[in-house]
């Protein structure tokens, strides 16, 4: 795939406008680095607060079926 040249954005060093798709490219690795960090870490985030949640929900079946089977 050949490497196309962009086109300066006006103001913005780290931006440029792909010539064939008109789109605007940022350039900063280091940006793109800390958004990469940042996504993984809310995924996780996300990942952990679902785990707890279902835990939680296992805790309450549990207490349930053990209210149930003293009633008894």
């Amino acid at each position: 795939m050949e490497e196309v040249e962009l086109i300066p954005v006006e103001g913005h060093t780290a931006l440029g406008r792909d010539p064939l798709s008109n789109a605007i490219l940022n350039t900063d690795t280091t940006q793109y680095e800390a958004y990469i960090k940042a996504r993984d870490a809310a995924r996780k985030k996300e990942r952990s607060l679902k785990e707890l949640q279902e835990e939680v929900a296992e805790l309450k079946a549990l207490v349930k079926h053990l209210v149930q089977k003293e009633d008894k």
